[in-house]
């Protein structure tokens, strides 16, 4: 069975998932993970929104050696960890989304590559339950 690496973060089960962000709607400011309050302009009228689900690759870089756990979830042990893309998508006229890339190889990836979001799998809980995330992936036929 698959699960989600939290709730609320982007729908789930689907067939074309979305992250699930927030919309202002004093100033018309996207945010994402959701926000109850408004960065940009402090307006607390918030109503959530699902965001685009392809943006363009805004800069990225490639994770090489395991992140501290906690908070991270997943292979932290030197000897076998492998690593992954990690970058900003801009979805348009949303927001900067701060996500891991399906893509680790750097002759792959270039700024300004239209991406789309994925589900992949991250971890294993106790339970045997595969934990999934999103990542964003290069549409194929993108500049590469």
């Amino acid at each position: 069975m698959q699960v989600p690496v939290t709730e609320g973060v982007f729908t789930w089960p689907s067939d074309e998932p979305r992250l699930i962000g927030s919309k202002c709607l004093e100033c018309g400011n996207h945010m994402f993970p959701v926000q109850s309050g408004c960065p940009r302009c402090t307006a607390a009228n918030t109503e959530q929104v699902e965001l685009s689900r392809r943006g363009t690759l805004w800069t990225w870089t490639i994770q090489g050696f395991p992140p501290k756990a906690p908070p991270y979830m997943g292979n932290t042990d030197p000897a076998t960890f492998e690593a992954f893309g990690v970058g900003y998508v801009e979805l348009p006229g949303e927001v900067k989304v701060e996500t891991r890339l399906t893509v680790a190889d750097p002759e792959q990836l270039n700024i300004g590559m239209e991406m789309e979001m994925v589900i992949v799998p991250l971890t294993t809980d106790d339970d045997g339950n595969e934990v999934v995330t999103f990542a964003f992936a290069p549409v194929e036929g993108s500049q590469s």
